[in-house]
């Protein structure tokens, strides 16, 4: 936390850090309910969506909350869901489950496919007729406030300074946004959501994570089935490492092709990324894209400790919204809805304590007004299923979890009670030679790609002449303590060739390419020495997603 100085200082009613969905329904439903209050977001992507990628298979729930007519408005939509799938694939075979057998808690009755960052611009759109101020390049880096205080806004980032933090031509200083309420909207593992929970002690049992990397192909028209959908278990991922495939017919020919690695898993030689170019070369993936163009790539941390790791939403001077918060239901893999759901509670929160002449205090009813939105029963009904799979593995972890479903569906209740979490997923990772090491095939340059060949699809934009985001603790750590007792894993969890062990003069460096950084924040996770901290880099800078 910091104070202004002698920075440029602006004043708004309601501060929004982040123009996720999230974000954008908090300033909707505000603007909605109070138009004269005035509501600013600030967006470190260069516009808005740069930086959003999810599968995604909406629930239109959150939509119907926030804009009832939304499809009379022109939302940019793909096709309704017309079958969707639960597979269970070994290295050879796919074993479908019937439909009949799927708990209801995993349907999503009604469910389109969308492309995400489009629907972020629309929402935009609608926020601006509405009166929201959005700022987009401008990265939140610090909180306004000192101490124990209240947060009373951010600090923006500065622009123009060199990689050793001098000014250069053009430099221009960040500025001190106040508000009466401020809502952290990052997504998942925002920098200063991290820094508000811990600061704020918001935290309750550790949140868990997941990384999806995601592409877009452009496939054949006799292969392509508009609105089918296909979720995976098991291949390519062993037992022990818990996490799944999807891939969903959009519009136009288009399929959304992708994987989730949960990031507790054990194996330090394991590489989400690589492990991504196996599922595509599965019998049941593969075909669909023989002939097919790689159009997209992209990869995002998600959240998935579900309702135990959601933290205390309510802070002096604000809130946390969310994936920031956590409202990931980790076994249906949705967020959106859950996500525009809280915006919506938080909304109604803060108007009403602003309606009372109040500011900068902790608002009590924040988390009643967010969980009751429908959140609360959501996750609360699956919040032992991610638990499950790390104790008993995918096997065991799926049929456990299955009978969990069904017999609370029966029931109405669980007979597990609550499984807790308990460790962080960095914590999970065992040292080298005491698990086998795997290895991976070259790529082919059809089905599976090289990491410098995916990163220019997601469209960087980093000046590298500005300090580097990616914050070492201490330098020496990784050669000194990760590389013998782990093998330095950050060159294979990192899907964007971030990192690198490299040598000079004979010995051992390790590199940062900050430059390459999708702003996925899996380093910020799984590092086994939380070692590394991402930081905003200069607003602008990031990926450039297009219809992710």
């Amino acid at each position: 936390m910091a104070e202004a100085g002698s920075r440029e200082t602006l004043s708004t009613d309601v501060l929004i850090v982040g123009a996720g969905p999230s974000g954008l329904a908090a300033a909707i439903r505000i603007k909605q309910r109070h138009p004269d209050l005035a509501v600013t977001i600030v967006e470190k992507a260069a516009e808005l969506g740069g930086h959003i990628l999810s599968g995604a298979v909406i629930d239109p729930r959150g939509l119907d909350a926030l804009i009832p007519d939304w499809r009379l408005k022109g939302v940019p939509v793909g096709p309704n869901v017309t079958t969707d799938t639960y597979h269970l694939l070994t290295g050879k075979a796919d074993f479908a489950l019937p439909h009949f057998l799927v708990p209801p808690q995993l349907k999503t009755p009604d469910g389109v496919i969308i492309s995400l960052g489009n629907l972020v611009r629309w929402l935009g759109e609608q926020a601006i007729e509405l009166g929201v101020d959005i700022f987009s390049m401008t990265a939140a880096v610090d909180v306004l406030g000192g101490g124990d205080g209240p947060v009373r806004g951010v600090i923006t980032g500065d622009l123009g300074r060199d990689a050793a933090g001098n000014p250069k031509s053009g430099f221009a200083e960040g500025i001190a946004l106040e508000a009466k309420y401020t809502l952290i909207a990052e997504g998942a593992r925002g920098s200063l959501a991290k820094a508000i929970i811990a600061n704020y002690q918001l935290g309750q049992q550790p949140q868990k994570y997941g990384l999806g990397i995601k592409e877009i192909w452009e496939i054949a028209g006799d292969r392509h089935q508009a609105g089918k959908v296909d979720h995976y278990l098991g291949f390519p991922l062993d037992n022990n490492t818990a996490g799944g495939g999807f891939v969903y017919h959009a519009e136009d020919r288009k399929l959304y092709v992708g994987l989730v690695t949960y990031l507790d898993y054990q194996d330090p030689t394991l590489s989400p990324f690589e492990e991504f170019q196996r599922f595509k070369s599965h019998k049941s993936v593969a075909p669909l894209l023989d002939g097919a163009t790689r159009i997209s790539y992209g990869a995002r941390a998600v959240t998935a400790g579900g309702w135990q790791s959601i933290p205390t939403l309510a802070f002096a001077g604000g809130g946390l919204i969310g994936c920031a918060a956590g409202f990931m239901n980790a076994p249906r893999l949705k967020a959106i809805h859950n996500a525009i759901l809280s915006g919506i509670g938080a909304a109604d929160a803060v108007t009403a304590a602003i309606a009372q002449g109040r500011q900068h205090d902790v608002i009590a009813d924040l988390r009643e007004r967010v969980m009751q939105t429908g959140i609360a029963a959501e996750l609360m009904a699956v919040r032992n299923i991610k638990p499950l799979w790390s104790r008993l593995g995918t096997v065991l972890g799926t049929l456990a979890g299955g009978i969990e479903l069904w017999t609370a569906a029966i029931l109405g209740r669980s007979l597990l009670g609550t499984l807790r979490h308990t460790k962080p997923d960095f914590a999970g990772l065992k040292p080298k030679g005491s698990l086998p090491t795997g290895r991976y095939a070259r790529p082919d340059g059809k089905l599976s790609f090289d990491r410098a060949s995916s990163v220019y699809l997601a469209n960087l934009a980093h000046d590298e002449d500005q300090p580097i985001h990616l914050k070492l603790a201490d330098s020496a750590v990784p050669v000194r303590d990760n590389l013998p007792t782990y093998g330095e894993p950050a060159p294979l969890y990192c899907p964007a060739g971030v990192y690198e062990m490299a040598e000079e003069d004979g010995a051992l460096v390790f590199r940062i390419h900050a430059a390459n950084c999708v702003h996925c924040k899996t380093c910020d996770i799984k590092d086994p020495a939380q070692n590394i901290t991402w930081v905003p880099p200069e607003g602008g800078s990031g990926p450039n997603y297009s219809g992710m």
